[in-house]
């Protein structure tokens, strides 16, 4: 069963984001990014599906870290992710929604160790504020470019601000190397794809 709870979390993150204000406020620890988080037709029997994949806004054409965030009903909400077999069939999905179609289950795999559970707190107007930690301790990685880089995956997220807290680790010291380095990034929503939701 999909809970009321769950559909409102996957409106607020189905969208095309920018953290622009944040990049031009403190540039050199923000880049300049566009976030698209697209709703994708598998595992509807039992959960929501979402296409994820960024880009440096100079480089607007060459997005990278496409990923599955499959949106689950446990005793909480979790988010499982998934890391495609072929990152090249997927990217550029963000902007193409023909590539979204393509998605199939037996396209990506799934992620040991790279699942977060949500709190939810309840706002006015009906509307929550949604925050995630890891399930376990373990050490989430992920395997690009035949490296395996461990990663560190969070965010927060309201009807009008998606922070984003993913790092990547340095498996040897356990410091952050990449990513929400000095606080979260911080995206408002550019353009809202939750109508794909219930297509």
């Amino acid at each position: 069963m999909i809970s009321s709870q769950l559909t409102a979390l996957a409106s607020y993150l189905a969208g095309e984001f920018s953290n622009r204000e944040q990049a031009l406020q403190q540039p050199v620890w923000y880049v300049n990014l566009r976030l698209w988080i697209r709703p994708v037709p598998i595992f509807t029997d039992n959960s929501i599906a979402l296409f994820a994949e960024q880009a440096n806004v100079i480089k607007i054409d060459q997005p990278y870290r496409p990923r599955i965030l499959r949106l689950r009903q446990k005793d909480t909400i979790e988010v499982e992710f998934y890391m495609f077999e072929d990152i090249n069939t997927a990217r550029g999905a963000g902007q193409n929604k023909a590539l979204i179609e393509q998605i199939t289950p037996e396209t990506i795999k799934f992620l040991p160790n790279c699942t977060l559970k949500v709190a939810s707190k309840q706002l006015n107007h009906g509307q929550y504020c949604f925050e995630t930690t890891p399930v376990t301790q373990k050490p989430c990685q992920v395997t690009y470019h035949g490296t395996t880089f461990q990663v560190s995956l969070g965010f927060k997220a309201t009807a009008d601000e998606l922070q984003i807290d993913d790092q990547g680790i340095d498996p040897e010291t356990g410091e952050a190397t990449w990513g929400a380095l000095m606080g979260a990034y911080r995206f408002s929503k550019l353009q809202d794809f939750s109508q794909e939701l219930n297509q």
